[in-house]
């Protein structure tokens, strides 16, 4: 070996040992080591983030400074540390980090998701909170999501007693809702509008998810250019601002053309009628990063929700029969179960609760930054660095929870809403916490409220359904769910909503 390589193990060796003693002396939170140069904590990272995440906390504490590259990564895996970030120090962690995907799907960081805390987020969240996601907007909406759960009923009684595949039944349901709020369209099923742009915006779903779930090594390492990823998402937005300018124009045209005024106004339109009076704040570019975070994150951590939570109910059947008993007793046999119903169904409250516990759809929170120096758990967090809060290690904690790998729903009775202090909080807290819980729990118990009164379920063959996550930015199933149905002998009780085998809408 020449005297070269000698320099340079001497020059690793002492990058190693000072940037280990240095985090020390400047009150750091623990940092594995080593900490190598110019890759920093890379080396450390395997393809299930969150779980690996969870390991290096579990060696180190639960508050643990990373470096991949060039940027500091603060992770933090307790419920005390949680409220630490989200309570005392919420306004400091209400930054996003300036990744090169909010720079291209995020409008140059200025969409609602990826834009940082100041007067652009403030006046996208009121908008959000106020004029798609409050409640008495979603009540307005509510028969959209009634006829799209009774569609889905529709389509497993054509397909009784047959395999179905459940993942993509409930995304295009969900899908279906969502586009019937925000443009008045249905993509799938009966009287479809367009089955060309059904076809391109699930091309745009699939292309967006994929580029989410990458590791840029350039938001890291500066000096590496990702010229083919970024050629990519430039792709990528482009064809979403086309999709949805077209959505837009169309909504103008409906809106010049339609002169019902008793006619409920779609989502899209509500925005259009505003813009015409605050211009600056309902710009057509504006309009489109509404509703594209409306209809990506929406669609898929719902439909991810209740795969999940199926799939946990055909591997425990005595959990699904105390469900269809709750529902019996409470709503009875003469009718179809609603919205309104769910607040009396405590125990199917605490199945999604626990599912949510179990396999939350974003296993890690969207990432932070903190905009100021701060002090959490003791320990000195510098300027500018980015927080990972690993919802999923607090959630299936040992520590925490008793047998946390056991899906028992029971342990949740009592819960009001999604949260239990900081240990369970799939949907996030403080000022970044998700807008949109109101809405996803509502389809995902409407949803699993009425499978469960209208089908009796089982699994397509002895063996347990696989549980095993995929890889990705959202927690998804590896192995999408498959599912058989047989209506429930109740069924002959809906006599007026029962034709020919088919549900009749009314």
């Amino acid at each position: 070996m020449g005297i070269s390589w000698y320099l340079y193990l001497l020059f690793l060796a002492l990058y190693v040992f000072t940037k280990h003693f240095l985090n020390k002396t400047q009150n750091f939170p623990p940092s594995p080591f080593p900490c190598l140069p110019i890759i920093g904590h890379f080396y450390l990272l395997k393809k299930t983030l969150h779980r690996t995440l969870s390991q290096i906390s579990n060696r180190n504490g639960d508050i643990v400074l990373l470096q991949f590259g060039s940027r500091p990564v603060l992770v933090v895996s307790s419920p005390s540390a949680a409220e630490e970030c989200f309570a005392r120090n919420d306004i400091i962690f209400a930054n996003r980090p300036g990744l090169l995907i909010g720079k291209h799907l995020g409008y140059n960081h200025t969409s609602l998701v990826l834009a940082s805390y100041g007067e652009n987020w403030r006046n996208l969240r009121g908008i959000a909170s106020i004029e798609i996601l409050s409640a008495t907007r979603l009540q307005m909406l509510a028969s959209i999501r009634n006829d799209e759960v009774k569609s889905l009923i529709r389509k497993f009684l054509d397909h009784q007693n047959q395999s179905v595949e459940m993942r993509t039944a409930f995304f295009e349901l969900t899908l279906n809702v969502m586009m019937g709020m925000l443009a008045g369209k249905r993509y799938y099923g009966e009287n479809l509008e367009d089955v060309e742009e059904a076809r391109r915006f699930g091309e745009i779903h699939v292309e967006t998810f994929k580029l989410i779930a990458k590791i840029n090594i350039g938001d890291f390492l500066p000096w590496v250019k990702s010229i083919d990823f970024e050629k990519k998402l430039i792709e990528c937005r482009n064809k979403r601002d086309k999709f949805m300018q077209d959505l837009i124009e169309q909504q103008r045209r409906r809106m010049m053309n339609n002169c019902d005024a008793t006619r409920k106004k779609t989502m899209i339109e509500v925005f259009l009628s505003l813009q015409e009076s605050e211009p600056e704040y309902y710009s057509d570019q504006i309009i489109r990063a509404l509703v594209l975070v409306l209809l990506l994150a929406g669609t898929d951590t719902t439909v991810n929700a209740m795969e999940w939570a199926f799939s946990l109910l055909l591997n425990h059947p005595e959990v699904l029969k105390k469900a269809k008993a709750e529902i019996d007793n409470r709503v009875g046999y003469h009718r179809l179960i609603d919205e309104s119903d769910l607040a009396q169904l405590p125990y199917l409250h605490c199945i999604i609760n626990e599912t949510l516990r179990m396999y939350p759809s974003a296993p890690l929170l969207l990432p932070h930054e903190s905009s100021n120096e701060c002090l959490l758990g003791g320990f000195h967090i510098p300027r500018g660095t980015t927080l990972l809060v690993n919802m999923w290690a607090i959630q299936n904690d040992p520590k925490i929870w008793v047998d946390p790998t056991r899906f028992f729903p029971e342990r949740l009775e009592g819960l009001e809403g999604t949260r239990d202090g900081f240990r369970l909080m799939p949907f996030g807290s403080g000022r970044r916490g998700c807008p949109g819980e109101n809405l996803g729990l509502r389809m995902v118990g409407l949803t699993l409220g009425s499978l469960i009164q209208c089908f009796e379920w089982s699994r397509i063959g002895k063996e347990l359904v696989n549980m095993r996550e995929g890889a990705g930015f959202t927690m998804r199933k590896a192995q999408p769910l498959e599912a058989k149905c047989t209506p429930c002998p109740t069924m002959l009780h809906f006599s007026n909503l029962i034709r020919v085998g088919h549900l009749t809408l009314r």
